[in-house]
């Protein structure tokens, strides 16, 4: 599980700095009022409730490969981020002649989309812990503790460092490499588990 608590860190730090830049970004095409913080603030929460929803509901099948599921909605997380910024300029001139509901409407969508796949990362793992060691209250308890530790470690290094370094595209890039890295280390995670699931079957059988 150590290496769970490692990667589950850096999926908390890669999805800070998206909301960071992305609110950044909105602002900058819908300008900074009541209405459109609501919309992204309203949006990203709504999407990680909705996400972990879906994910509980996913990962409650035993039969289901939590550890995969978690690796591919890292993949999909990390795709819409390396194309966020260009995405969002051109729906920012798709609803320059709009009226304010369907710019609503679609704005809410579209960030809904990722954060919902953000929201289901914390179930898919606490299954993928429950079925390796049994205990609900730790698995819950530890993986929470490490995701919001990678959220205040991305709040600190957004600010000090990466946006004032990278920018807002260099930052996002940043933060899609680390979702790849998580993707492709929960993969190879998931591989071991059916390695040694797969060991203790021979060993039972014989």
């Amino acid at each position: 599980m150590l290496w769970v608590y490692f990667i589950f860190v850096l999926s908390g730090f890669s999805a800070l700095l998206y909301q960071v830049v992305w609110q950044r970004s909105l602002f900058a095409i819908y300008g900074i009022n009541v209405e459109s913080v609501t919309v992204i603030v309203t949006a990203f929460m709504l999407g990680l409730g909705v996400g972990s929803l879906v994910g509980g509901e996913v990962s409650k099948d035993p039969k289901r490969p939590a550890l995969l599921l978690f690796a591919l909605v890292e993949l999909g997380i990390g795709v819409f981020g390396l194309l966020s910024l260009p995405l969002f300029h051109w729906v920012g001139s798709l609803t320059l002649g709009l009226s304010s509901l369907s710019t609503f409407v679609i704005t809410f969508v579209l960030v809904l989309v990722p954060t919902t796949l953000m929201g289901s990362t914390l179930p898919l793992l606490v299954a993928h812990g429950v079925r390796a060691n049994g205990n609900v209250g730790r698995a819950v308890g530890i993986l929470y503790f490490v995701n919001t530790l990678g959220s205040g470690i991305a709040a600190l290094a957004s600010v000090f460092v990466l946006l004032g370094k990278l920018g807002q595209a260099g930052t996002l890039y940043a933060a899609a490499a680390v979702n790849l890295a998580v993707s492709a280390l929960a993969l190879l995670q998931h591989r071991k588990t059916l390695r040694t699931a797969a060991a203790k079957s021979t060993e039972a059988a014989s």
